[in-house]
C-alpha cells in the first residue's frame, strides 16, 4: 500500500448511491462530466472538465480547470490550486464531494477491486494534453516530438499547436523533453505571460511538469497529462 492515500466520496443526489475513489501518492484525478473523468460527475452544473486533483510537493492539490461555474472548496471559489486536508467540502456550483486523508486497507482493497482505484502515471507514459477551457474545450493532442510550439491561430501559424484565442501571442510558449527525460514548459516572451498551477513563469526559464499541471494560456487552460 502506498505511503499515503485520500479518498473522495461523493452521494448522487438523484439515485443515493455513494460512490468513493481512493487516491494513491503521487496519482492525479480529473473531475468533470464528461466520462472520460476519473471522477466523473453527470450534473449539468458541472463543465466537462471541472477540475483537478493532483500530488505536489507531498499534498493533494485541487485546481480549477477553468469550470464555468467555478470550484469552491468549504464554500469558498478557488482562485489558486488549493492544499486539501482531511474533511474539506469540494463542491461544483451544486453537487458536493468529500475529501479524505483518511483510508483504511479494506477501502483501499475495495477501490482495487471495484476499479475506482486512481493511480500514478507511469513514468513511461506517453505526454498530452487536454484543453479543459477556452474556444477548443475538448482538443486532446498527443505529444509525439520532444518540442511542441503553441501559439494563436493566423494564416502564417508555423507552430505546432494554433489556438483560436485572441489573448495568446504568435508564438506563445513551448513544451520541450530535457535530455534526462523530464517535460517542461517555457514561456516564448509571450504579452500575457503562461501561467502554471496558478503562477506566472518567467520567459526562458522551463517550468518542470508533472501528471496534473494545469498551465494557462491567455484565455485557454491546458491539463498536462500523462497516459
Amino acid at each position: 500500500m502506498s505511503d499515503q492515500l485520500a479518498k473522495v466520496t461523493w452521494e448522487d443526489p438523484e439515485t443515493g448511491q455513494l460512490r468513493e475513489f481512493v487516491l494513491e501518492e503521487g496519482a492525479t484525478a480529473t473531475i468533470g462530466r464528461s466520462p472520460n473523468n476519473q471522477v466523473c460527475i453527470p450534473e449539468r452544473h458541472v463543465s466537462r472538465q471541472h477540475a483537478v486533483i493532483s500530488f505536489r510537493d507531498g499534498i493533494f492539490m485541487l485546481s480549477d480547470l477553468g469550470s464555468a461555474n467555478g470550484t469552491f472548496v468549504n464554500d469558498m471559489r478557488l482562485t489558486d490550486p488549493y492544499p486539501l486536508m482531511h474533511g474539506d467540502v469540494i463542491r461544483l456550483y451544486v453537487p458536493t464531494l468529500e475529501f479524505s486523508a483518511v483510508v483504511t486497507a479494506e477501502e483501499h482493497e475495495l477501490a482495487r477491486v471495484t476499479g475506482t482505484l486512481i493511480v500514478p502515471a507511469s513514468p513511461e507514459g506517453r505526454p498530452s494534453l487536454l484543453i479543459t477551457s477556452g474556444p477548443q474545450e475538448g482538443a486532446q493532442i498527443a505529444i509525439l516530438t520532444p518540442r511542441l510550439t503553441i501559439g494563436r491561430a493566423t494564416r502564417e501559424a508555423n507552430w505546432d499547436i494554433s489556438l483560436q484565442d485572441r489573448a495568446v501571442s504568435r508564438p506563445h510558449a513551448e513544451i520541450v523533453l530535457s535530455d534526462d527525460g523530464e517535460w517542461s514548459v517555457n514561456d516564448m516572451g509571450s504579452a500575457n505571460g503562461t501561467v502554471v498551477n496558478g503562477i506566472p513563469i518567467v520567459p526562458g526559464e522551463p517550468h518542470p511538469l508533472q501528471d496534473g499541471t494545469v498551465i494557462t494560456l491567455g484565455e485557454t487552460t491546458i491539463l498536462f497529462r500523462i497516459s
